[in-house]
Formats: C-alpha cells, structure tokens, sequence
C-alpha cells in the first residue's frame, strides 16, 4: 500500500519528534503493509515555516536511517499545505513541494482549517489551477464546517479538487461525523485516496489495512485496491521514480 500523507520527518511539524520516532512509525507501516510513504510535513506559515531545500535534506537523513535500521521503505517528500493568501508568494517563486503529477498538472496537499472553510477558498483553488496546479483536500470529514454543511464537499468537488480520506476516520476514530460523511464520500465515488495522516505512534499511527478491509466490504476489492495502491501509485510516480 502506499501512504501519501504522514508527519514522519523528525522535528518539523507536530509529528514525529526525533529520528528514533521517525523510524518507529516506518516499523509500525512496514508490518501493516505499507510499502512507500510520502512524508508530508506542515507548511503553515508562521507557525511551521518549513522549506523545500530543508524537506529534501531531512528525507534523505531519514532514507540512510532507515536503511541503517533495516527498513525497507520507499520514502519520498511533499508538504501539507496550509490554505492561506501568503501561499501565492511561494507558487510564483516556485517554491512548493508537489505530492505529485498527473499529465501535465502539479498535485499538492492543501489543508482547510479545522475549524472552518475560508471566505475565498474557491477563488483560490481557481488561481492555483491557472498555474497547473490542482488541489487534493486532505482530511475533508473532519473540518467542522463540512460536518455542519455538507454541500462544501460539492462545491470542491466542482472546482476540481480531489479528496483524500483519513484511515481512521472509517473506524470511527474521528467521531460518528466524520466516519458518516466518511462513508456517504466513498458511496458517491467521491473519494481518490486513503491515507494516514500519521503523526505518533500512540496518537495516529500509520496504520492503512484495517481501513482498507472496510473499504473493501462497503464497496469492493478492485475499489480499495485502486484507493490504497493504485491511484496514490499513479499520482505519486514522479517522486519515487524520478
């Protein structure tokens, strides 16, 4: 399976801590199935102000480390990305990590506040896309305004954003909203990913194949096959093969 959301790099973010957690969580995602991960530290400005020159060093100490340990993991790096206006800044400096490419679009992870949707978050997704750059909405059933209005789903759906569903969220994880919302996104096809969204062993381990075999029952093999493995395998080909 592979893993295209996860707070695995040492120190940066609210994930992993130090290179010793780093490695427990690999450990962790290789005995559940999990054969590539895309680390995806925070890029939230003023708050976790990480850069791609620094994103690039830290894989490769966690690529030696896991080496060192035994670990037979693919790991790439992308970023998570804050929704907000100073974003732009970066887009036109050429300065944001893509998770991937899909013909001749760039793929980025684009957070919403927890909270709330952002007044202006569509007339952003639209300038993103008039540079080449789609949006793929992580965590979409846990953003409190969506639980409470639903229709947003629609209206991101129309402006041509992807979703990406957290695994836990189908066991319930996140409250009987999100696993709801959870469930009503996949019935309706509205869903291309399932990942993580690792950030600590105890808290959010990176733990995929429960999910997978819900998945599985809810829909079919074919379709969680294509949610675990093939769609992240297609969109994230550009970082693991160069």
């Amino acid at each position: 399976m592979f893993d295209i959301h996860s707070h695995i790099l040492p120190g940066l973010d609210d994930g992993a801590k130090d290179l010793q957690e780093s490695l427990a969580l690999l450990k962790v995602a290789q005995d559940d199935g999990i054969t590539h991960m895309v680390a995806t530290p925070h890029i939230h400005i003023g708050r976790f102000d990480n850069s791609v020159s620094h994103l690039y060093t830290d894989i490769a100490k966690l690529k030696a480390g896991a080496l060192a340990a035994g670990i037979k993991m693919q790991l790439a790096v992308a970023a998570e990305i804050r929704l907000d206006i100073e974003i732009m800044a970066l887009v036109l400096s050429n300065k944001l990590p893509f998770i991937g490419s899909l013909g001749s679009d760039n793929y980025i992870l684009l957070e919403l506040p927890h909270s709330h949707v952002p007044q202006g978050y569509d007339k952003f997704i639209n300038w993103l896309a008039k540079q080449g750059i789609k949006v793929i909405i992580p965590h979409p059933e846990r953003n409190r305004e969506i639980q409470a209005n639903p229709f947003y789903i629609e209206r991101l759906n129309q402006l041509g954003c992807d979703f990406q569903l957290t695994a836990s969220s189908l066991e319930g994880a996140w409250g009987e909203s999100a696993k709801a919302i959870s469930i009503n996104m996949l019935e309706n096809n509205l869903v291309r990913y399932i990942a993580s969204d690792a950030h600590s062993i105890k808290r959010r381990p990176p733990l995929l194949s429960n999910a997978k075999k819900i998945v599985k029952h809810l829909l079919s093999e074919e379709k969680a096959e294509d949610l675990f493995v093939n769609n992240p395998k297609h969109l994230t080909s550009t970082l693991f093969n160069g």
